[in-house]
């Protein structure tokens, strides 16, 4: 594998971490999911669906900077943003859990 820079293996353990929270959080999902299948109600979907969205947040993040860092000699630091959607997105799952359970 050629690399452009020698960044070390710091963008790889990167991606890996993003890629095993992502996981993570899908397994999550599709817990949340069979869950919700067992219950009558349409809003008990919700939760399922705030977890899968927290998963593929996580994997295009994790995707975005693993690129950055395999391809910038001097990568920027992560924008606020990204990291503040996905809290975002995990509270509103969790909200949600407390409400429709």
């Amino acid at each position: 594998m050629s690399r452009p820079f020698a960044n070390g293996a710091q963008p790889e353990r990167t991606g890996l971490a993003w890629r095993r929270t992502a996981l993570s959080a899908a397994a999550c999902a599709v817990l949340l999911m069979g869950a919700s299948l067992r219950h009558d109600g349409p809003l008990d979907l919700i939760p399922a669906v705030f977890a899968a969205l927290t998963a593929l947040a996580l994997a295009a993040i994790g995707r975005h900077r693993e690129r950055s860092l395999r391809t910038d000699p001097e990568p920027p630091a992560l924008k606020p943003v990204l990291p503040a959607v996905v809290a975002t997105l995990c509270c509103a799952t969790a909200l949600s859990l407390l409400v429709t359970y």
